[in-house]
């Protein structure tokens, strides 16, 4: 597929939904494990919640990955940090990579992740970060 320099809002809203799909069904996953008080339940979630949270990263990304460049700058904006995280955990092992075109400086980052850091995102991570990544693609590339 070609590079997108814009999405409409029916795209925005349909990943958007699915995002919330499937965190309505995580919460009540956790919800249903916590309400057993099996600690070794409990365990299986904690271990869990970051292969999930770093796969969820990687379908927020897909919705849109094919974002132009241009449209979305080369500054560390939310939309450039999902693409660095993703690359990280697909071509390195899940430990973040520096870019040579991406200018994120950690500290004004979304998940404040540091080159050589695990990427292990949590549930807070995930929100924080999804929330951002729609607001900039909004800003961005809403059509229209």
């Amino acid at each position: 597929m070609q590079g997108r320099k814009d999405y409409t809002r029916a795209e925005l809203d349909r990943a958007r939904a699915a995002i919330n799909s499937q965190l309505t069904a995580y919460r009540d996953l956790v919800s249903a494990v916590a309400a057993t008080k099996d600690e070794r339940a409990s365990s299986a979630v904690a271990a869990f919640d970051p292969l999930f949270f770093d796969n969820m990263t990687l379908v927020l990304d897909r919705y849109f990955v094919n974002r132009l460049r241009a449209v979305a700058g080369k500054d560390g904006n939310p939309l450039n940090e999902v693409e660095m995280i993703c690359d990280s955990l697909m071509n390195n092992d899940g430990v973040m990579l520096a870019s040579n075109v991406i200018n994120l400086i950690p500290d004004q980052s979304v998940v404040q992740l540091q080159v050589g850091d695990p990427i292990e995102l949590n549930l807070a991570d995930f929100e924080r970060l999804s929330g951002a990544f729609f607001a900039d693609l909004e800003r961005k590339f809403l059509q229209g």
